[in-house]
């Protein structure tokens, strides 16, 4: 039986058309050429596919399969002028696959990394816990440990700013440049001290009484003639002033703060010169503050006259009568307004007069009040204006601050 041709294909055998040659050259040299032929063919062909990949586009990434070449075709043509395919090749999806894969390797290994890092950080923070326990999973134990590391983070913090400002202070201390720094410091908190002291000691003063009063002397009826001391003085129960009243005084600059140091000062001028009694208006200056350093000690005596208002009772003990006024208004007026203290009047008016605002001196604070005990209408006809005396320049206040002092007024 004829062997089929398929079958010849199948076991390996080439597809070549079977013909008779004729050899006319010796063995050894159709071999020779056979074998050089053979490899002219490969080298040619080898070249045909590297300048077929040279000359293809490289955006176009995709390859078309060739088409299977029909059986009688390859029975018929000659074999060594197949067209040939690169198969190492690689196509665009195949790259898309291996990027693909590399990327999701990397990421499982990092993700695998930094857990590991993670879960070894928190073993080594529940290892330097004091009284930790062994290795533990539990979510509880691992948060405790956790809170621990932050406490003891915070407390190793704290300590190293401390170290560093005590370090910090050794060098300062022990610097040169530290001792004139700490002097002008020192100069100047005096300076400020001497300057303002008035203004701190004031305000504490409002809110203290300035005066210690005496029980004797809260009045329950104001209208009452109840027998007092001989002692002039002036009381004011809303505010706690019980102090004597210095009436043998000069309406001059020297005269009133020397008095003021030992009480209030009748501050009488002309056209305002009467006394507790008698027609007219009484005027008694104090201070509101003055600085720590001077003299005297009702510095604070009127820092709370402010706090008087209108149907507020005043009381002044003289010549062993007490005489009792009711507030009938507040004003502010400036230094050299002197006139403000002059106008007629036919009833007994007492008049308080400081310094405002408190712990300065730049303006005054009059209170106006008029006798109502005893009545007014047995009061004394007003006294003769003394045609020697002059009006002052000024109304009457604090001292001179620390700069006033140093350069003049």
């Amino acid at each position: 039986m004829k062997p089929d041709e398929n079958d010849d294909r199948r076991m390996g055998t080439p597809l070549i058309p079977q013909r008779s040659y004729i050899h006319t050259t010796p063995p050894n040299v159709r071999t020779a050429n056979t074998q050089s032929a053979a490899a002219n063919i490969v080298r040619s062909q080898i070249d045909t596919i590297y300048d077929s990949a040279a000359l293809q586009p490289q955006a176009n990434t995709t390859q078309t399969s060739p088409t299977p070449t029909p059986q009688s075709e390859l029975t018929d043509t000659n074999p060594y002028d197949r067209t040939q395919v690169n198969p190492a090749e690689v196509q665009a999806e195949q790259w898309k696959k291996y990027h693909s894969a590399w990327q999701d390797y990397y990421k499982q290994y990092y993700e695998r990394y930094y857990v590991g890092e993670v879960h070894r950080a928190h073993q080594e923070l529940a290892a330097r816990a004091p009284g930790a326990q062994s290795t533990s999973n539990t979510t509880d134990q691992t948060e405790e440990a956790t809170e621990f590391s932050r406490d003891e983070a915070l407390y190793d913090l704290r300590s190293k700013l401390r170290a560093k400002v005590a370090t910090s202070a050794k060098k300062v201390r022990k610097s040169r440049h530290f001792v004139p720094i700490a002097a002008a410091c020192s100069v100047m908190l005096l300076f400020l001290f001497l300057q303002y002291n008035r203004v701190l000691f004031a305000n504490v003063e409002a809110y203290i009484s300035p005066g210690n009063i005496d029980p004797a002397n809260i009045i329950v009826d104001p209208l009452s003639t109840n027998a007092v001391s001989s002692d002039p003085k002036l009381i004011i129960p809303k505010i706690n002033i019980d102090v004597p009243v210095i009436y043998d005084v000069t309406p001059d600059y020297d005269a009133q703060m020397k008095a003021m140091e030992n009480g209030v000062a009748y501050f009488g001028i002309p056209g305002a010169n009467s006394k507790p009694g008698q027609i007219g208006n009484t005027v008694l200056s104090g201070h509101s503050s003055n600085d720590i350093i001077d003299p005297g000690s009702y510095k604070f005596i009127f820092a709370q006259l402010d706090r008087l208002n209108k149907s507020d009772t005043i009381y002044v003990n003289y010549n062993g009568v007490r005489y009792t006024y009711t507030v009938t208004k507040k004003e502010v007026v400036t230094p050299t307004e002197v006139s403000k203290l002059i106008y007629p009047t036919d009833k007994p008016v007492l008049t308080l007069i400081t310094c405002t605002p408190l712990g300065t001196s730049l303006n005054r604070l009059l209170v106006t009040a008029e006798q109502v005990s005893p009545s007014p209408t047995v009061a004394q006809a007003a006294p003769e204006a003394n045609a020697s005396s002059s009006e002052p320049a000024s109304i009457p206040g604090n001292s001179p601050t620390f700069l006033q002092r140093i350069f003049g007024q």
